[in-house]
């Protein structure tokens, strides 16, 4: 009895220090192995009829592939758990604690050893599950067991909740940080001053020594700014091995860090030198990527810190992400017209002549036959001007007198015969003087035969001569009354004038009053730039389009080439007649088109170019000392 109860104190004192050493890894792990597993073996000290346990947790946090991994055993991590499985499996199936029988029966039986499991859920997601392998005992053991075990849980649901928030705290500083330094960046317009702003930022914010930036010159690396140093001298030790670092970053396009997590240095030469000879304990180099291409780094360096872990070393691998299309953009800003062009020129070159964009050279190779088809075939050259049709001969209608409009019987538009009266002057007062010097006429001819039958020589004489005056006083006046009715001249159309609105007002001698075109007769004005009237000469045939018949080409042919020209939008304009040789019912004095004349054959090519040819030649005499 005695041996019995000392064998049963040495359990006690085991399970004691057991459990003291448990709480002791509890309060303080130093890894996540001693939490699961302190935290196991304290749970199965509080339940005495615990005979093993198994504590299975997700394969990788954040990832929901439904595998799960043995997190901590209990009594011993080297004793197979394998028969505890099913009932976590059901626990995680049916997301609720369960109590499966030791031989697989659900429910267990009265005085049956059991398996009781208990899902580990935080936030409506499963981290794992709990398995308790339970020896024959009470319902009221086995529902003390179930509540311990519930309690338990809580202290892993709220350890995995503490490294949720962990890890969002940790997401949101590297955001601020990148947001930061993105803001930094694009404070100053200049890209060095810029550069200098972030890296004096970046190396207070990571707690770094020296914070440096390149950028990609020709496939080498230019150190462009080094943190809290205004100016450095390029020929220097430091810089050059800055540079050698970074080239190992540009050749292999890849994150580096130094010292290397797997102890490799082989592909870290530059940057084990770099640390040597700078006494630096841990370098990190990123590069600054845009478009998918590295146009710089950026170099992380510490001299007594802690080295750059995976955590770090995704933030610096953040700020190159984002702060590689900022330099891009202020790259370009500062790039001259001529540099802009190279690099088109070289980005059309990789292009057309690259393993990539079979599009691309497709449509580069059409073009190329297109301009040697239209190098080669020749076409009719012809020169395009803005057209005006008039009459061949434009009559004018003018004002006889000073008089008063009476009846006007046409306007612009009307077609009228030769004779046809137009409009009708007042010649109420033409006729009162009519009549006056038709009295006058009659009294000096009767003076006159007065004189004669006297013999009266002087007399006669006199009255003779005032008979003439008033006989031509008449005739004027007669043809005055003639000229009150305006008439058409010839055949043809009224161009312009309309007194419909007019009568009754006093209109001035040698005022137009109408304007009349023939309609068989037509003459052509072309508008032509000074740039093709080198290439005009009268006999040249050509054909014109009108907006009123735009279904009807009429030809004409070239008669005289005038000295007077004319501006219009910017543009010197010469005034070209030409006479039209079929014209038609159709055509009226006044309609406007476009009219091409014929010059001859050119090459397709000269054709479309002689423009901007003749321009380049004159702009490049312009500029010309």
């Amino acid at each position: 009895m005695s041996n019995t109860a000392s064998i049963h104190s040495l359990v006690q004192e085991d399970r004691s220090r057991a459990e003291s050493a448990a709480w002791a890894h509890f309060t303080a792990p130093t890894h996540a192995g001693d939490f699961t597993n302190s935290w196991l073996g304290i749970l199965c000290a509080q339940i005495h009829l615990a005979q093993g346990a198994l504590l299975l947790l997700r394969a990788t946090d954040g990832a929901d592939d439904g595998s799960y991994l043995a997190a901590a055993v209990w009594p011993d991590a080297s004793r197979p758990m394998q028969y505890l499985v099913p009932a976590a499996t059901k626990a995680l199936r049916d997301q609720a604690g369960t109590v499966v029988a030791q031989d697989g029966v659900s429910p267990p039986n009265r005085g049956q050893a059991v398996h009781i499991a208990y899902p580990i859920e935080v936030s409506g997601v499963l981290f794992g599950a709990v398995v308790v392998h339970l020896s024959p005992c009470a319902d009221a053991e086995l529902q003390q067991a179930l509540r311990l075990v519930h309690w338990g849980t809580a202290w892993l649901v709220d350890h995995f909740r503490q490294q949720q928030q962990a890890l969002q705290q940790q997401r949101f500083d590297r955001l601020t940080l990148v947001a930061d330094a993105l803001a930094t960046a694009m404070e100053a317009p200049l890209l060095a001053h810029s550069a200098t702003a972030v890296v004096n930022m970046l190396a207070s914010r990571l707690q770094c020594d020296r914070v440096s930036l390149g950028l990609d010159r020709d496939g080498e690396a230019e150190v462009l700014v080094i943190s809290h140093t205004a100016t450095f001298d390029r020929r220097t030790n430091l810089v050059r091995l800055l540079g050698d670092a970074m080239d190992e970053v540009l050749d292999l396009d890849l994150t580096m860090v130094y010292p290397p997590p797997d102890g490799d240095e082989l592909g870290l030469l530059a940057h084990a030198a770099l640390a040597r000879e700078a006494q630096v304990a841990a370098i990190c180099s990123v590069p600054l990527v845009s478009e998918g291409q590295a146009l710089g780094v950026v170099t992380f360096e510490r001299t007594a810190g802690p080295p750059f872990d995976a955590a770090a070393t995704d933030v610096c691998r953040a700020l190159g992400l984002a702060l590689g299309p900022v330099v891009a953009l202020k790259q370009s800003s500062e790039r001259s017209v001529v540099q802009r062009l190279i690099e088109r020129g070289q980005e059309a070159q990789r292009v057309l002549f690259g393993p990539r964009h079979p599009g691309a050279k497709l449509i580069a190779l059409s073009l190329c036959l297109v301009l040697l088809v239209f190098s080669v075939v020749s076409g009719d050259y012809r020169v395009s001007a803005r057209t005006v049709v008039e009459g061949a001969v434009q009559r004018a209608a003018v004002a006889p007198f000073n008089g008063y409009v009476v009846e006007s019987l046409v306007r612009a538009g009307d077609t009228v015969r030769r004779g046809q009266v137009l409009a009708r002057l007042d010649d109420k007062d033409l006729l009162l003087e009519q009549t006056r010097w038709s009295a006058e006429l009659q009294q000096l001819q009767g003076k006159q035969r007065q004189a004669m039958a006297v013999q009266d020589r002087a007399a006669w004489m006199q009255a003779q001569a005032q008979a003439q005056q008033a006989r031509a006083q008449l005739s004027l006046v007669q043809g005055r009354l003639e000229r009150a009715s305006l008439t058409a001249p010839f055949d043809g159309i009224v161009v312009s004038g309309d007194l419909s609105q007019l009568l009754g007002t006093p209109v001035e001698q040698g005022k137009v009053l109408f304007e009349v075109a023939p309609l068989d007769a037509y003459r052509v004005i072309l508008e032509v730039d000074e740039r093709d009237i080198a290439d005009l000469s009268p006999g040249q045939r050509g054909d014109m389009v009108l907006s009123g018949l735009p279904g009807q080409a009429l030809p004409f042919t070239v008669k005289q080439i005038t000295p007077v020209t004319s501006t219009q939008d910017g543009r010197n304009l010469f005034r070209v007649e030409a006479q039209v040789d079929a014209a038609s019912d159709r055509l009226r004095p006044g309609m406007e088109g476009v009219g091409k004349v014929g010059v001859g054959e050119r090459r397709l090519i000269w054709i479309w170019t002689h423009g901007l040819m003749d321009w380049l030649r004159l702009a490049f005499w312009n500029w010309m000392p």
